[in-house]
């Protein structure tokens, strides 16, 4: 085989520039620390790193969120737990109110404290969060939820959504709760009406009917959807009736009709009576003559109120109400209905605060989750990218022995004249 002396000379320097691009390139993984420098080293490797790569990018979003997720939560909590010490001192107020020593002064005074209860309310239900968005109002977060309308009532704008994050590949958790489900939708005592018809000589009166027990009024009988038909007895009737005997019917009346409770009235005319009737209470007051009806219906428009309403209307019939038999009455079942619809109220509150510790704990579990994966994680790639030192060194020691015997050999091989030989 004949070989030419650039054909010496080139591949000389190849072997050269070989070995010392390898030694170059262990010099640059003992440098960097990296195994791997260029996804031509280890195309699966490579690959693999990218995709820890991606999960540990997903991971960090997932705790970004994680955190954005337990501050709403912390506030919303915490706004809550504000509302509901309101709420405590409200309904002490509406105890005292239903004191009937107290005179006009006395209503009007709790009426006054009741008015700066109800604008603090106010400004914890349109609270708003770091980024300027209302907490309570839904997908509209630019939008105030709760606004005093004309009449003294309140208006809820927001909507119903409830804004959520994602805090794992197949987990999202709720960040808000909105101002119509906590504050709005509170089942109301008050929904029913009472519509007296009085028979000549009557004094009787009847006290707005208020719904004291929800699982009686829906219970197995439940109270007649229709209403129901209080009849009192007829003393010009055949057979006379006792006047103060009474029966309760479902409407429609007609006669005939199965007695579907039946009562009497005390004797003692001075002395308030009670009716309980599947969970709804109604109070008479005065002497009936005989005959009298009571219609008692529900108002759908009336099935929810919200909890600002509820005060808005029970401080209105302290501050209206006349020190006289008939406004004591009506102060008294403004009380009753305040009474338990600030209980109602409450457990609805009570009940969202336990919702937000529910979620609170799985974004602690999801965050504990969330670190384990992260480290396990950062220690495959490490596996996988990282640099065997001892192995590296050994490995650039053998290089640089190879390159200097190469680098030696062609110094020789390169002196080689065939002239010397001609000598």
């Amino acid at each position: 085989m004949r070989i030419s002396s650039l054909q010496a000379f080139q591949n000389g320097v190849q072997g050269l520039q070989r070995n010392y691009a390898a030694a170059i390139r262990t010099q640059e993984q003992i440098s960097t620390g990296n195994r791997i420098l260029t996804p031509a080293d280890d195309p699966v490797t490579s690959v693999r790193l990218m995709q820890l790569e991606q999960q540990q990018n997903m991971l960090g979003q997932y705790k970004a969120n994680l955190t954005a997720a337990n501050n709403s939560l912390a506030q919303e909590e915490s706004t809550l737990n504000t509302v509901n010490t309101i709420m405590q001192r409200v309904r002490e107020l509406a105890g005292e109110a239903g004191n009937g020593s107290l005179s006009q002064s006395d209503r009007q005074a709790i009426a006054a404290e009741l008015q700066e209860r109800e604008d603090e309310l106010l400004g914890l239900m349109n609270s708003r969060n770091a980024r300027g968005e209302y907490l309570f109002a839904g997908f509209q977060g630019k939008t105030q939820p709760f606004v005093r309308q004309a009449d003294g009532s309140f208006a809820y704008m927001g909507d119903e959504g409830q804004r959520k994050l994602q805090i794992g590949s197949s987990l999202d958790v709720a960040i808000s709760d909105t101002g119509k489900k906590v504050f709005q939708n509170i089942t109301n005592a008050a929904r029913l009406d009472a519509t007296l018809t009085p028979t000549a000589g009557s004094t009787l009166a009847v006290s707005a009917p208020l719904v004291q027990d929800e699982v009686a009024f829906a219970g197995s009988p439940a109270f007649p959807a229709g209403g129901v038909t209080i009849r009192f007895g007829d003393p010009t009737a055949t057979p006379p009736g006792d006047p103060k005997n009474y029966e309760i019917f479902a409407q429609p009346y007609t006669a005939g009709d199965p007695v579907l409770q039946s009562g009497r009235m005390d004797d003692d005319d001075k002395r308030q009576d009670s009716v309980v009737f599947r969970g709804v209470v109604m109070h008479f007051d005065g002497v009936p003559a005989g005959g009298e009806t009571i219609s008692v219906t529900a108002d759908p428009a009336r099935e929810k109120q919200g909890v600002l309403d509820t005060i808005h209307q029970l401080r209105m019939a302290l501050e209206d109400n006349p020190d006289s038999p008939e406004g004591n009455r009506a102060t008294r079942d403004a009380v009753a209905a305040a009474l338990t619809n600030i209980d109602h109220a409450m457990v609805v509150i009570d009940g969202t605060r336990g919702d937000i510790g529910a979620r609170m704990n799985v974004i602690e579990t999801t965050l504990t989750d969330n670190e384990g994966v992260t480290l396990v994680n950062k220690s495959v790639q490490a596996e996988l990218r990282e640099v065997d030192y001892p192995e590296a060194l050994s490995k650039l020691a053998f290089q640089s022995v190879v390159l200097e015997a190469a680098q030696q050999s062609f110094v020789k091989i390169s002196q080689l004249n065939l002239f010397d030989k001609l000598r």
